[in-house]
């Protein structure tokens, strides 16, 4: 997780996300660095738009924390919901398998 972190601090600091940097931030936090998943890191986020990816993740969970339906909808509310929450899960267990593929 620690190697995410270093990836994200870096880009919110407008810094570029390469091996030497995410080393010296896992370096300056007194983490042990593995030479293979910084490099294995880096390559995973060649080319992803980290600020998209963060804000899908962000909407994925805005979407999970949403308000019951009214009252007059919560029959069918309830029926949909079953759909949706599997849906859900679904998106949530694909997206959560891609991350730890790209981070270990």
């Amino acid at each position: 997780m620690e190697y995410v972190y270093a990836a994200m601090l870096l880009h919110k600091a407008g810094q570029k996300v390469d091996e030497h940097n995410v080393k010296h931030v896992l370096e300056a936090a007194h983490a042990k660095v593995d030479d293979a998943r910084v490099k294995a890191l880096v390559a995973a986020l060649e080319g992803v738009n980290i600020d998209e990816a963060i804000e899908k993740a962000a909407v994925a969970q805005v979407a999970v924390a949403a308000p019951a339906a009214s009252h007059e909808h919560k029959a069918e509310a309830k029926a949909d919901h079953g759909k949706k929450a599997a849906e859900e899960k679904k998106s949530e267990e694909q997206a959560a398998a891609g991350l730890g593929a790209l981070f270990g």
